[in-house]
């Protein structure tokens, strides 16, 4: 099955995306191999987000692309809308990666509403170097940067776009930016599926991803992009709304 139509975009995602553009992604297009590069929309939709088996929010996301394989430069940004406890909060989110596999590049973070409070990751020298601001002031922290680092932010789906090409075995090294932590993460065996989502079978290719004793299960679809993702130890889980029919 096809990806369907894009859905529309909204303001607060545009607005993000125009501030880490220029920094992040526009080099691509203006250096090296990536000159002339073409910018491609890579994957685009709609995840709702249940926790404990209770629908919570939704997650819209694109995914682009400037250049390919090595000189490849993705930027993927994203609204997450969660309410819970009558509480609600909304992240804005974009990621910068780079090469086939997606190596995480930057990060930035705004939460609106519960917990409000913003996140920058950049590069410097050799290491990660994150700030997390929030009412309780500025905190710091670094990370070691080696190539096989990927993001993957807590309660976001489209983010597991970028352990697609994790084999069986293969270790990514990856940072949870909210939790401030990183950890180690192994791909395990590749089932081939039938994914059902609403009245829709999609072809899916099913991994499971362990840290420790935790582990976390993505539906991947023909061309990488994410279906569903389970995160068993939260109770959380994001499916594709815009692939339903």
């Amino acid at each position: 099955m096809r990806v369907p139509n894009p859905f529309r975009v909204t303001p607060s995602m545009a607005c993000l995306a125009a501030t880490f553009l220029a920094s992040s992604f526009m080099p691509a297009l203006t250096s090296g191999s990536g000159l002339g590069a073409q910018i491609v929309l890579v994957d685009r939709g709609t995840f709702s987000v249940s926790v404990g088996g209770e629908v919570i929010g939704s997650e819209e996301f694109t995914i682009r692309r400037a250049g390919n394989r090595r000189s490849a430069t993705f930027m993927a940004n994203g609204v997450v809308t969660l309410t819970r406890g009558g509480e609600s909060q909304e992240l804005r989110l974009i990621l910068s990666a780079q090469g086939a596999d997606g190596t995480a590049g930057g990060y930035e973070l705004k939460i609106v509403g519960q917990d409000a409070s913003e996140i920058a990751i950049r590069v410097v020298d050799s290491r990660f170097v994150s700030n997390f601001r929030s009412a309780a002031g500025l905190e710091e922290r670094e990370f070691r940067v080696s190539t096989d680092t990927r993001i993957v932010e807590q309660f976001v789906a489209h983010h597991y776009y970028f352990l697609r090409n994790l084999r069986e075995g293969e270790t990514a090294r990856v940072i949870e930016p909210r939790s401030r932590t990183e950890m180690d993460v192994v791909a395990g065996p590749s089932t081939d599926e039938q994914l059902r989502l609403g009245g829709t079978l999609v072809d899916s290719r099913r991994v499971t991803f362990r840290s420790g004793e935790h582990e976390r299960i993505v539906w991947f679809g023909s061309q990488g992009q994410v279906l569903r993702v389970e995160v068993p130890p939260l109770g959380y889980v994001a499916e594709r709304q815009d692939l339903v029919g």
